[in-house]
């Protein structure tokens, strides 16, 4: 069984949430699974160094909430730096923002200002891909502190979304398209 086989057995889809129509795609069947998340992580972080200038990435920036736990285990792996990008109200340092759009609703994304350096380059990642509207915004906050985003990293893609459409001219790396 491989890697895209595991993810898939282990993602639950939960119909109508967080509103009707929207089919949730859960994933905390798969971190609960020690053997299939190392797995994930390793399988991503080997897509990852198929990248160009891999050895040139700073940092990863997870996008809140499940983003943090895919984040923080690859950046472990690769032996980087960890830039968390949160829902309003949760960073205490200055902070950038910016207001985005999601397949059903909008939203607030911020970073702090010191978060990134002038010429750091960024890997995004996040849980799932759908439309790219919260990975556009983590880009924009990436790009207005300096730093060059070097490409987008998820578990779960959801085709037929255009989130790889809408993220064209980047890298996008995606264990599963759904």
């Amino acid at each position: 069984m491989g890697v895209e086989d595991i993810v898939v057995a282990k993602i639950r889809n939960i119909k109508d949430y967080p509103k009707k129509g929207i089919v949730f795609r859960d994933i905390t069947p798969l971190l609960k699974d020690p053997d299939a998340f190392s797995m994930c992580i390793n399988h991503l972080s080997k897509e990852v160094e198929k990248l160009p200038d891999w050895k040139k990435i700073n940092y990863l920036a997870a996008v809140e909430a499940r983003g943090f736990i895919v984040g923080s285990a690859l950046a472990y792996k690769m032996g980087i730096g960890l830039i968390p990008v949160r829902k309003p109200g949760k960073l205490p340092y200055e902070k950038e923002s910016v207001k985005y759009r999601l397949e059903y609703s909008s939203g607030r994304l911020e970073m702090h200002k010191d978060a990134l350096s002038k010429g750091d380059r960024v890997l995004i990642v996040d849980d799932l891909l759908a439309t790219g509207g919260t990975s556009l915004a983590a880009m924009d906050l990436v790009q207005r502190l300096g730093g060059t985003v070097s490409g987008f990293a998820y578990l779960i893609e959801l085709k037929g979304m255009e989130g790889r459409k809408n993220l064209s001219g980047y890298k996008v790396i995606s264990l599963v398209k759904l």
